[in-house]
């Protein structure tokens, strides 16, 4: 399957995706720390106190933001990698999974440094096209089977 070029495109993108995905997380992590709010009590206890099982809205921001990855990002992973078995052009699928990558960074700058809206919305909107795309096209191509 790595010979067949749309796949492994695709495999580019969805493996920069995930590495977006763990920087999130990652950096929601961090902001914990410097916020000292913990979201259990035990992890507030080992930090300074209970005082630190809180909330604070710049870490839920950045969980929020993580956590609209997992929703975007993990059916992408799944439509890509049937789409590219369907036998698309590589000059098509690229600009699906370009389209894709782009807006969700996009998405996710937008939601952790708080652009102006409608950034968020329209990086959004964007990437769920090529979604929208890809799965149109497998139903097409699977129809008959159904």
């Amino acid at each position: 399957m790595i010979r067949n070029e749309v796949f492994s495109c695709f495999v580019f993108y969805a493996v920069l995706l995930v590495i977006k995905m763990y920087t999130i997380a990652v950096i929601t992590g961090q902001v914990r720390l410097r916020k000292k709010a913990f979201a259990n009590p035990e992890d507030a206890l080992r930090h300074g106190g209970l005082q630190f099982h809180r909330e604070d809205p710049y870490v839920e921001r950045c969980r929020r933001a993580h956590l609209n990855d997992l929703e975007n990002i993990l059916p992408f992973l799944f439509l890509g990698a049937v789409y590219s078995l369907t036998g698309p052009s590589l000059t098509v699928a690229r600009f699906h999974f370009v389209v894709f990558f782009l807006a969700r960074v996009l998405h996710s700058l937008a939601y952790l440094l708080a652009l102006q809206a409608p950034t968020r919305s329209l990086a959004y909107t964007a990437a769920q096209v090529p979604c929208v795309s890809m799965a149109v096209q497998i139903l097409m191509s699977v129809a008959a089977y159904a």
